[in-house]
């Protein structure tokens, strides 16, 4: 063996089809496209959504609902995570900034307390906005729900 007789492997490689090279090559006439239609003609894309010029399925449906300018979006903190937050750390006092750093929202979030959970820790809480049950919940502990403008 030398390098002069180097050679792939039998069936290793394959020859490509020279595809429009004249009718006597076999591959030419319609040149693998088939016969006539937009596929068949030279710098054809389709469309996203076409359907073949069936009516496409978003202009077929209806356009339904809308999205809300005026939308407020919070970020859910239930009852028992503040419990959780206020054994692990010793609190007595939770904010946006404490629980910011506690890795549980980013500072462009707004914050909302929700009563899933128990809460019976004796807890100030400054965020956003409480759902009823929480607002009771940290009151009936003897604490106060503050809400941030």
């Amino acid at each position: 063996m030398s390098l002069s007789n180097l050679r792939p492997a039998t069936g290793a490689t394959k020859t490509r089809k020279r595809i429009g090279r004249g009718t006597g090559s076999g591959l030419g006439g319609t040149s693998t496209r088939g016969h006539k239609g937009a596929k068949s003609r030279s710098g054809y894309s389709r469309k996203i959504g076409f359907e073949g010029g069936q009516m496409p399925l978003q202009r077929r449906l209806p356009k339904y609902g809308f999205k809300s300018l005026n939308r407020i979006e919070y970020k859910p903190i239930n009852l028992d995570v503040l419990q959780k937050l206020a054994e692990d750390k010793n609190l007595t006092k939770i904010d946006v900034q404490t629980l910011i750093e506690a890795g549980f929202i980013s500072a462009k979030h707004l914050v909302k307390i929700l009563g899933n959970g128990t809460l019976t820790a004796k807890i100030d809480v400054e965020v956003h906005a409480f759902s009823k049950k929480a607002e009771e919940a940290i009151q009936a502990t003897g604490g106060t729900a503050t809400k941030l403008k």
